[in-house]
């Protein structure tokens, strides 16, 4: 009776914590907990303040009976800390449990409060899938980000060479020169830093022309499809995943549609030959 008993609890907590109203109401809390950690950084009358430091401790306890939840209604609780996200949520409510009156831990606790919006990432699916594909396209993108890095080391060679006696703010060693290019790569003012070489050298426009059009236009559309071409590859797998797990439940069915159906053969022949 108890073992039937705590069956059912474990089922009724696994609906709850799959639930769709639950996982809404997750994430208002999340939500909330954002605007409790914007609301501080305001001068507040000390009764609103008072008021808000109980709403952010009702979330704390929240957030740790959610997390408690969903170990708990976990299958198979050997995986539960397998997954990078509810390690990523454990160390998020974790720190949130430490004492934010104590001067040495202060700052840290306070980000790590900061962090609870980042809970927002683990709880939407379509998130996680974000994140996940940027983190699988990082490698890639590091090959490109290095070959920026040359590009832009070879044009501040070629700036501090040729315009570091036009203005040695900008151009003065290589060092300065690629900040400067980088203000030109975010086309920051970068038009003034152009009409400034120009007075000197009429055709230095060529320069900043080739290097936007480098920096601006081939190296960010590569970014940018390194980013498609993960998320392409992620989506397919999730469908080809999802249709073998499909295919599995079908399997599965037939094979106990099967199993009944030869149960119930074996009883109607057992009948017939009890009739005989």
């Amino acid at each position: 009776m108890e073992i039937g008993h705590s069956g059912s609890l474990f089922a009724m907590m696994k609906r709850i914590e799959r639930s769709a109203w639950f996982q809404g109401f997750i994430i208002s809390i999340i939500v909330v907990a954002a605007l409790t950690v914007g609301a501080k950084t305001y001068a507040l009358p000390y009764g609103i303040e008072k008021g808000i430091n109980y709403l952010d401790n009702f979330i704390t306890v929240f957030f740790l009976v959610e997390l408690s939840l969903r170990f708990i209604a976990c299958d198979d609780k050997r995986h539960f800390f397998k997954d990078p996200w509810n390690i990523f949520d454990t160390i998020i409510v974790a720190g949130s449990l430490m004492p934010i009156s104590e001067t040495e831990m202060i700052l840290v606790a306070r980000l790590l409060r900061v962090f609870r919006v980042l809970r927002l990432v683990s709880i939407i699916p379509d998130l996680r899938f974000l994140i996940n594909a940027l983190l699988k396209a990082i490698p890639k993108m590091g090959y490109i980000a290095l070959l920026m890095f040359i590009i832009f080391y070879i044009f501040a060679a070629v700036g501090s060479i040729f315009f570091h006696h036009v203005n040695e703010e900008l151009w003065g060693d290589i060092a300065i020169s690629m900040l400067t290019l980088f203000r030109i790569a975010t086309f920051e003012d970068w038009t003034d830093v152009m009409y400034e070489t120009m007075d000197v050298y009429p055709f230095s426009w060529i320069f900043y022309i080739i290097f936007i059009f480098l920096t601006a236009f081939v190296f960010l559309n590569m970014m940018v499809g390194v980013v498609l071409d993960v998320m392409t590859r992620e989506t397919a797998e999730e469908e080809h995943e999802n249709q073998e797990n499909h295919h599995q439940a079908l399997v599965t069915q037939i094979s106990e549609l099967q199993a009944q159906v030869a149960r119930l053969a074996d009883k109607i022949d057992a009948q017939q030959e009890r009739k005989d």
